[in-house]
């Protein structure tokens, strides 16, 4: 069973809905990309994870190992909406929402169910119905592209995506140390719904 969510009563935004691009703060173009679950994941993605900084990894992810974090990815990439942003062909930061509704992929990197999408031979579209449960957030920026303001348009993107196709109610947890991120989540819609001796649980309504 998923976890009970406690969500605010009205829903945040608006939001832009990608795909978008801008400059960031180091004059660089970046471009906002995303895609619907069953996806293939992006070469250069996998090369992000693994130039990624293990010291920003939080509650275990991203995995360190490199074909970890590509079947990871490949979990996530079956059952979730992704965000990507791109300077040129770089990967530069990677946002995604998984389905929280018991027993399938999360942001942990649990092996998805079989019956997980809706099967395209059954007349369905090969994807989740997006409405179905809340879903679970992780966001993740290279560390040379970070403190540039991609992060910020990264994570608006993703949830102006996600309520295009249907999302309502989404969550995350933090590290409760990580008062940037925090105020970030905080500063979109995001408000506290928990917290542990180490993370702080936010949820946002669409």
């Amino acid at each position: 069973m998923s976890r009970e969510h406690v969500y605010p009563d009205e829903p945040a935004g608006p939001f832009p809905e990608p795909p978008l691009s801008f400059t960031d703060r180091e004059d660089r173009e970046i471009a906002i990309r995303t895609t619907p679950p069953g996806t293939t994941v992006p070469e250069a993605l996998v090369e992000m994870y693994a130039e990624f900084d293990p010291a920003d990894r939080a509650q275990g992810i991203p995995p360190t190992d490199a074909e970890a974090a590509r079947r990871w990815l490949e979990t996530i990439y079956a059952e979730g909406y992704n965000a990507v942003a791109w300077h040129g062909d770089v990967a530069a930061g990677h946002a995604t929402l998984v389905p929280d509704d018991g027993g399938k992929a999360s942001t942990a990197g649990d092996e998805p169910r079989d019956d997980a999408l809706d099967d395209p031979e059954d007349g369905g579209t090969g994807e989740r119905p997006a409405g179905h449960g809340p879903y679970e957030l992780a966001i993740f920026v290279l560390q040379p592209y970070q403190r540039a303001g991609i992060g910020t348009k990264l994570l608006t993107a993703l949830l102006g995506y996600a309520r295009s196709v249907g999302i309502e109610r989404v969550w995350l947890s933090v590290e409760r140390w990580n008062r940037p991120a925090i105020e970030l989540y905080k500063q979109v819609g995001f408000e506290t719904a928990g917290a542990g001796s180490f993370e702080e649980e936010m949820t946002i309504r669409l």
